[in-house]
């Protein structure tokens, strides 16, 4: 008989553990833990369950392949599951350029190194440009070029620079008005000795924060990229698919990008991403990205059934409407009075992606560290107590992310869950010693 709270069996190197959550089944926005008990999912696994726990759709489109055989690979074998879906999602991303390829991999990890790597090879350079506190997968040259891992002792690719992400709320030099301006001379510094390849970029940046860039910064990267001849990578693999109330979250800024790359809910809650843009990227040197899974029928079946909920519209209308009142919920929150409420400094977002960042609102110096750190952690672990499931994110905030489809009610829920969680944190219900096995993002870095 299987146990599911033995987490020693499972390798460290790839667990992030913010509480002793198990999971035996789920529905929409619901889990179920090994104790029958039900909690309230607003991560949807890092988004990787989008279109919700047990979507049965997609269940049906996978059992469909299953059962006809659907070839395991698409490495040697042309099967019609992957030639659909490249079809599909050449009709659905837009990207430059009128010849273009879609390679299909297992997740955002993969996907972006092929993407940096089609970048290089298109252009003949090697230099990159990607942003500080970003997150573009992680394993391998992917987390070499993702900020977030970097500054926690990854070493980094010796062909990246990296910028600050423009943030009105963290502005690196002090002025929110200017920030997205000042990263962009940033961005052009870097571009004029003539050998960057590339901008990779994240048009809301998860992992490092929830940060929505200022308007007109995406616009103005991809001015520069025009400029210098380099190729725009979008990052779309956790806040694209209509996570932001748009199919993508660029869209929110009406630019084009060169490349875009797409995984976590794209496979339906089956490891699956791609990358989409020009054949001249993404089609040589021949063979030189192999992995003998990417593209197996199950897989591909689960995305085309994703490709088709997303084409009826519906669910990224109600991304749009539910995230609106996800914000709205938590804004009155923190000017309710209610203990904990102050420690809300910030709430932000588009759609159900939304983060709340926590400041110690008796420290003058914004309480920026550890001690606030501590505190978020507690909060995401005293919710998950009262059955809500999320996690801090870059120390300080809580990641909400809940499916695509979830109700208004279900929102409503969520929203007290939290105001009452940061209520009994600050009134001592959690100690620190029920956090300490927990110490998420602290753990994930190389030693």
């Amino acid at each position: 008989m299987f146990t599911y709270d033995s987490d020693h069996v499972i390798a460290g190197v790839e667990k992030l553990r913010f509480f002793p959550q198990t999971a035996v089944s789920g529905a929409g926005a619901t889990i179920v833990d090994a104790d029958g008990r039900a909690v309230l999912d607003f991560s949807a696994d890092w988004t990787a369950a989008g279109f919700g726990h047990g979507n049965p759709r997609i269940a049906a489109a996978v059992h469909e392949a299953l059962v006809a055989g659907g070839p395991a690979s698409v490495l040697s074998v042309a099967h019609p599951w992957a030639t659909r879906l490249a079809e599909a999602l050449l009709g659905l991303i837009p990207t430059l350029g009128a010849d273009r390829r879609v390679y299909l991999g297992h997740a955002g990890t993969d996907a972006n190194d092929i993407a940096v790597r089609g970048a290089r090879h298109l252009t003949g350079r090697r230099g990159l440009i990607a942003f500080e506190a970003g997150y573009h997968g992680g394993a391998g040259s992917s987390q070499a070029f993702s900020g977030v891992h970097v500054a926690t002792g990854v070493p980094a690719d010796p062909d990246t620079v990296f910028v600050p992400y423009p943030s009105a709320f963290r502005p690196f030099r002090g002025d929110a008005s200017t920030v997205g301006q000042e990263s962009l001379e940033l961005v052009a510094d870097a571009m004029a000795g003539g050998d960057i390849a590339a901008v990779i970029v994240e048009p809301l940046q998860s992992d490092g924060g929830l940060v929505v860039p200022p308007e007109g910064f995406l616009a103005g990267l991809r001015a520069l990229c025009d400029r210098h001849g380099c190729l725009l990578i979008i990052d779309e693999v956790k806040v694209g698919l209509g996570r932001t109330g748009r199919l993508l979250a660029h869209d929110h800024d009406g630019v084009r990008a060169d490349i875009v790359t797409l995984g976590k809910a794209l496979g339906g809650g089956l490891p699956l991403a791609a990358t989409v843009g020009p054949a001249a990227a993404l089609d040589e040197p021949a063979a030189s990205a192999l992995m003998t899974t990417v593209g197996n029928a199950a897989s591909c079946a689960a995305a085309l059934e994703v490709v088709a909920l997303l084409r009826e519209g519906h669910l990224t209308a109600n991304a749009a409407a539910r995230g609106t009142q996800l914000v709205e919920g938590l804004r009155a929150v923190a000017s309710s009075g209610a203990a904990g409420a102050d420690w809300i400094a910030d709430v932000r977002g588009r759609g159900l992606s939304v983060g709340v960042e926590l400041l110690d609102p008796s420290r003058a110096d914004g309480g920026f560290g550890d001690a606030t750190d501590v505190v978020t952690a507690k909060v995401a672990y005293r919710a998950w107590q009262l059955g809500l499931a999320c996690y801090p994110v870059r120390g300080n905030v809580l990641e909400l992310t809940p499916w695509l489809g979830v109700t208004a009610d279900e929102i409503g829920r969520g929203i007290a869950l939290i105001g009452r969680a940061l209520a009994d944190v600050v009134e001592g219900a959690v100690l620190d010693a029920d956090i300490a096995g927990f110490s998420g993002w602290a753990d994930a870095r190389e030693e």
